[in-house]
């Protein structure tokens, strides 16, 4: 997995335009890749990074020692429709291969746009429903599933601008199609 989800970080973190003293925070962080490449990029700034899997946060502070070490970097044991922050108190928010685990995507979505800074922006990535309908392990069942118009529709309604919400399609690999979708939020 860690060679498929090359790429969708990477183009979810491009998509943020992280500036160097940023407060980042990502949602779902797995075993830290996307906090590796964020680290690089806001040396001024800090990276919190959440996944409610204590494994997974093991992996993440492993590959990043450094970073949280020197205080760069902090890791919580949450999930995102509780989110252990401040209102307004990110810059950027990144969410790569998680909005399919969220059992309320609105209060999710909600909970991100309190916790962005007004302008702040919401960088996503899904594969595209078209993709995960053929994976076994990846029905509506276990999976919430989205395609361009469903997530436009759930940042609508969670006080994103509609007029700032931008989906782009990409090829991950020849037979993964995905989407990567920025907002900006709403002054509240």
């Amino acid at each position: 997995m860690r060679v498929v989800n090359a790429r969708p970080n990477a183009l979810a973190v491009a998509a943020l335009e992280l500036q160097p003293a940023d407060e980042v925070l990502e949602l779902g962080c797995g075993p830290g890749h996307a906090i590796s490449l964020m680290a690089e990029q806001v040396p001024h700034g800090t990276i919190h990074a959440i996944d409610p899997s204590a494994a997974m946060l093991a992996q993440a502070r492993a590959r990043n020692r450094e970073s949280c070490d020197s205080g760069r970097v902090h890791l919580y044991r949450a999930k995102a429709e509780q989110l252990p922050f401040a209102s307004g108190s990110m810059d950027k928010i990144l969410a790569v291969n998680v909005a399919y685990f969220w059992r309320e995507p609105k209060a999710a979505l909600r909970e991100i746009r309190r916790v962005l800074r007004p302008t702040g922006i919401l960088s996503i990535y899904v594969t595209d429903a078209s993709t995960m309908r053929r994976w076994p392990f990846a029905g509506e069942e276990t999976h919430r599933l989205f395609d361009r118009a469903k997530l436009e529709r759930e940042l609508r309604d969670s006080d994103f601008r509609v007029d700032t919400v931008a989906i782009t399609n990409i090829r991950i690999t020849r037979r993964i199609a995905g989407l990567i979708t920025t907002a900006t939020a709403k002054p509240l």
